[in-house]
């Protein structure tokens, strides 16, 4: 088999693209009015729903596009969208004292932030398409990067939690900023690169 595929070396890229490092801080801040115990199961929920929605994309992600008549950019622009109504929401918290998606007790988020944008963000989902379009016929190798870089992510995000010890209140709100500030930048790059690469459409 001469055309061997780099799964490990595909599989530290998607980690990068996933970045659960640079989602700590915002996993953090939404998880923080629930109780601790429920973290766990909150998180392998999400991340499972992620994975789901990963791996439709890899096997099924130009169908999808083609079917309802929608172009690679536009995975680009909402997600920008997306990302930086986050953002505003992490710098600038209600006026009531509430932080970002502030939640009532039991009261969970589902796929939306957690599963969707934070781990099948738009970067993920569009590097997932160029890389099926590429390598049409290793399928099954891009299936255990995927899957490699997943459980990565997913160990990462499961010991976030643990992070609560060192950062106390003071520190995830300061860390909250940062981290809406590199967003709001993330958003206004992605929805530029969104619309730079629709620019030669209109020509």
């Amino acid at each position: 088999m001469e055309n061997s595929f780099p799964i490990f070396s595909t599989a530290i890229l998607l980690f990068f693209i996933l970045d659960p490092l640079g989602n700590v801080p915002l996993l953090l801040s939404i998880l923080k009015n629930i109780d601790k115990k429920r973290h766990a199961t909150i998180i392998v929920r999400e991340m499972v729903i992620g994975l789901v929605i990963l791996l439709i994309f890899l096997f099924f992600g130009e169908h999808f596009l083609s079917l309802f008549h929608l172009q690679t950019e536009a995975i680009t622009i909402a997600g920008g969208i997306i990302f930086f109504v986050i953002a505003l929401k992490m710098i600038f918290p209600n006026s009531d004292g509430s932080d970002l998606f502030a939640t009532t007790k039991g009261d969970e988020p589902l796929v939306v932030p957690i599963a969707m944008p934070m781990i099948a963000g738009p970067a993920a989902l569009a590097t997932l398409l160029v890389l099926a379009k590429t390598n049409a016929e290793h399928t099954s190798e891009l299936f255990a990067s995927l899957l490699l870089a997943w459980l990565l992510s997913a160990m990462v995000l499961l010991f976030s939690t643990q992070l609560y010890k060192i950062l106390k209140t003071k520190g995830l709100k300061a860390l909250e900023r940062l981290m809406g500030m590199l967003l709001l930048i993330m958003s206004v790059q992605m929805f530029i690169d969104g619309i730079r690469s629709l620019l030669p459409t209109f020509a």
